[in-house]
Formats: C-alpha cells, structure tokens, sequence
C-alpha cells in the first residue's frame, strides 16, 4: 500500500490523517500559499471496479500464481439475489469487489490509479467509516 493510504493499517488512521491535511492548510495560509483541495468520494466505485483489469494489475505486481487464483475465485462467479414480495431474481456479478471483505480496500487500492505526490501537489487518501 501507499504511504498516503490511511484507514486501512493499523496507526494509520483516518484522524491522523484529517489532522496532517488541517495542519497542512494552516500552514499554507500562515504563509499565505494558495491552497486548493479536492475532495473525491469513491464510495460507489468499488462496485464498478473491472475485475479482469484488477487480475491483471495483480499479475503486473508478481503476485505468486497461487495468490492471483485465490483472488480471482473470490471475485468470479459472483451473485446477488433480489427480493420483492413473493418474487425473487438472481443475477450474476460481472464488476466491482465485495463490500465488507477484509481484502476489498487492498484490492480497491491496487485498481485505482491516483496521481502520485509531488513537490507542489500532496495526494492523501483515506477510507472513511461507514454510518452505523
């Protein structure tokens, strides 16, 4: 994982993080920087990761074979079954990563491409709680 990446380890939570980007403005205004933030919520894009590309990125990072079979029997083959009334219909899944799985952000993380940072632009990304 990336260094910017906070709320998926341990000690890197996502406090910490809002903390180093206030603290980050703050001095940028003090020394009055022009500052500029943008904010992307990817919440729903984990359900539109393309799962073929994803395998691929694996195999780029030299996962051992037996790792990128695991991972692609946990994202193939996937359903979801709707219910209403007395009906029910099973669809298949033909994107994105399970919501909840313990691998989902790591997988997420190794799709995305987000620019890198540099000595002008500070990249921070962190993965917010979900509402109870």
């Amino acid at each position: 994982m990336r260094d910017e990446e906070f709320g998926f380890r341990p000690r890197n939570n996502t406090s910490l993080q809002l903390a180093h980007l206030v603290e980050r403005i703050t001095r940028n205004f003090e020394e009055r920087r022009v500052t500029g933030a943008v904010f992307l919520d990817v919440a729903k894009a984990i359900d539109t990761v393309w799962i073929d590309g994803l395998l691929y990125n694996v195999t780029l990072f030299n996962f051992p074979s037996y790792i990128v079979h695991t991972i692609s029997s946990y994202l193939r083959d996937r359903t979801f079954e709707v219910f209403f009334q007395t009906a029910s219909s099973r669809r298949g899944m033909k994107a994105g990563v399970a919501q909840g799985g313990l691998i989902s952000p790591i997988l997420f993380s190794l799709k995305v491409d987000m620019p890198s940072s540099s000595h002008q632009v500070d990249v921070d990304l962190y993965r917010a709680k979900r509402p109870a």
